[in-house]
C-alpha cells in the first residue's frame, strides 16, 4: 500500500443524533459549559484521535486528528502526520478543514481522502476509496497532573483543602466543587522558584480568538503565560501557553477544554547589582502538560495586564480574569 498522507485529508463524516439541551444551543459566544454534563453533543464529538494507518504494510503511518466544535453543529479538524502534537508531530506538516453538515452528516474534505467518524472513531480512505486504517478518540493527561506538592514546597491552592488554602490568596472565591475561580492573587510573594499550576478551560464553542476561555498565569505578577482555548490552533504568543508579546510556544500543546492542563515553570527573576543596574533578564522554563514549550527563555521586561511592574522585587502569582470561567486546583511553589 502506498504511504497514504492524511495531512492532506479530509473527507470526515460524523453521524450522530441530536439531544441538543437549550443551554448547548445558545448563540451567545459567552455561553460557557464547565462541566461535561452541560456541555452538550458537540463535545462528545470534538476531541482528539490517534492511530496508524497502514499497519499492514511497508509504510505504516502515525496520525493524529483534532476536531474542533464550532457550535451548532459545526467542527473544524487539524490533521497531524506522525502523531497529535508532542506525540510524534514533526511540526512541519498538517491539514485544516472546516466541516459541511448534511443531515446528520458532517464532511471534512479534502482532495486526497475521506475519514468517516463514528462512535469514537474515524475510519480512513485514501483518494481512491481504499480503507487505510481507524483511528479512536483518546484522553491524554498530562504527566504530571496530580503531582503532590513536595515537602519544602508552598501549597497555594489545595482542592481537597478547598475552605482553608483559598485563603492564600486576595479575592480568592471557590465554586461548590472546591475550585479556586480566576481573578485571584497570592499573598505571598516570590523571587525564584517552580509553579505547578492545574488549570480547566471551560467549553465555549461558540466564542472565538481572545474571548475563548482566556485567562493568564502572572508569574511574579508581571510575566504573563497565557491562558486560552487555543486547542488546534497555531499556537501563538497570545494562545495557551505563550508568554504574551514575548514568544510563542514551541508547540500548541492545549488540550481539548474541559480537560484538566498542567504549566510547570521554573522562574527566575531579573537580577540586579548594588548600583540599581540590570545584570541579568528575567527567565522562565515552561512545561505545558509534561511538555517544553519555552525552554530557559529571556524576558525583557513585564508583559501587559500585571500587578506590577517593579522588576526589583518580589512578586505573587496572579490568575488574571478575563470574565470567563477557568478553573484551577493543586498550586504549589518551591522557591529556590
Amino acid at each position: 500500500m502506498k504511504r497514504f498522507p492524511l495531512c492532506a485529508l479530509i473527507i470526515c463524516s460524523l453521524l450522530f443524533v441530536f439531544t441538543h439541551d437549550s443551554d448547548a444551543d445558545s448563540k451567545s459566544p459567552k455561553w460557557a459549559a464547565t462541566s461535561v454534563e452541560k456541555a452538550g453533543p458537540d463535545f462528545q464529538i470534538q476531541g482528539e484521535y490517534s492511530g496508524v494507518l497502514g499497519e499492514d504494510s511497508n509504510e505504516p503511518l502515525k496520525y493524529g486528528v483534532q476536531v474542533i466544535a464550532l457550535g451548532d453543529g459545526a467542527f473544524q479538524a487539524v490533521g497531524y502526520p506522525g502523531g497529535l502534537p508532542g506525540d510524534g508531530w514533526d511540526q512541519k506538516e498538517k491539514v485544516s478543514a472546516k466541516g459541511e453538515k448534511t443531515g446528520n452528516v458532517i464532511s471534512f474534505t479534502s482532495e486526497q481522502g475521506r475519514g468517516d467518524l463514528e462512535d469514537g472513531k474515524i475510519t480512513i480512505f485514501d483518494a481512491d476509496g481504499n480503507q487505510v486504517g481507524t483511528i479512536k478518540k483518546v484522553h491524554r493527561k498530562s504527566p504530571t497532573l496530580g503531582k503532590k506538592a513536595p515537602a519544602n514546597a508552598k501549597v497555594l491552592f489545595d482542592s481537597n483543602r478547598a475552605e482553608e488554602t483559598v485563603k492564600n490568596f486576595t479575592n480568592g472565591k471557590i465554586t461548590n466543587e472546591g475550585l479556586l475561580k480566576e481573578g485571584v492573587t497570592s499573598k505571598q510573594k516570590f523571587k525564584d522558584g517552580h509553579l505547578h499550576l492545574e488549570f480547566q478551560l471551560p467549553f465555549m464553542p461558540q466564542a472565538r480568538g481572545q474571548g475563548r476561555s482566556n485567562s493568564g498565569c502572572y508569574v511574579l505578577g508581571r510575566y504573563e503565560v497565557q491562558i486560552l482555548d487555543s486547542f488546534g490552533l497555531e499556537g501563538k504568543d497570545n494562545e495557551c501557553g505563550g508568554i504574551y508579546k514575548v514568544g510563542a510556544p514551541s508547540v500548541n500543546m492545549c488540550f481539548p477544554p474541559l480537560a484538566w492542563q498542567t504549566y510547570d515553570i521554573d522562574f527566575q527573576a531579573a537580577k540586579y547589582d548594588k548600583e540599581g543596574n540590570k545584570t541579568d533578564k528575567a527567565k522562565i522554563t515552561v512545561k505545558h502538560n509534561g511538555v517544553t514549550i519555552h525552554d530557559n527563555r529571556e524576558i525583557d521586561g513585564p508583559t501587559p495586564g500585571g500587578t506590577n511592574k517593579d522588576e526589583t522585587i518580589a512578586g505573587p502569582l496572579f490568575l488574571q480574569n478575563h470574565s470567563n470561567p477557568v478553573r484551577f486546583r493543586n498550586i504549589w511553589v518551591i522557591e529556590k
